[in-house]
């Protein structure tokens, strides 16, 4: 089980699987191309003021380039959006989920289907943990 936090009511699929784009593109709102550091550059996008390095530096300076900044807590708060990185243990990047306007939290699973979750159901084997919460204001 890739998930075995998510299990019954606590999540709900939103849209179907699809290989267009994944979970960074997700949390970034884009949903017409894959984000990464690597890749082919017809099929894969990376900001160009980030480094194309699989680094959590590299992913905050993927999300600041859209105007996030670090903050210090997930909790849902009025007027600003999150995303939120997870790493491996060795802090490398696996996986982003963007909280929604209610507070929770919603992700794309690598080429399968986007969820509402809560943040800490994707912690695991699979994504590692949180390492980074950054946030905007949010945009109407």
């Amino acid at each position: 089980m890739l998930f075995p936090q998510l299990h019954g009511g606590n999540y709900h699929v939103t849209s179907p699987a699809t290989e267009t784009y994944n979970c960074i593109a997700w949390a970034a709102g884009v949903t017409n191309v894959w984000w990464w550091p690597h890749g082919d550059p017809q099929t894969t996008f990376w900001p160009s003021m980030a480094q194309r390095q699989e680094t959590v530096a590299a992913f905050h300076d993927a999300f600041a380039s859209l105007g996030y900044i670090p903050c210090d807590s997930a909790e849902n708060e009025p007027g600003f959006e999150r995303v939120a990185l997870y790493a491996d243990v060795f802090q490398c990047p696996t996986h982003a989920a963007r909280q929604l306007e209610d507070g929770s939290w919603t992700s794309k699973l690598g080429t399968m289907e986007d969820i509402v979750h809560a943040l800490s159901d994707l912690e695991g084997a699979e994504y590692g943990t949180v390492v980074l919460v950054m946030k905007r204001a949010r945009v109407p």
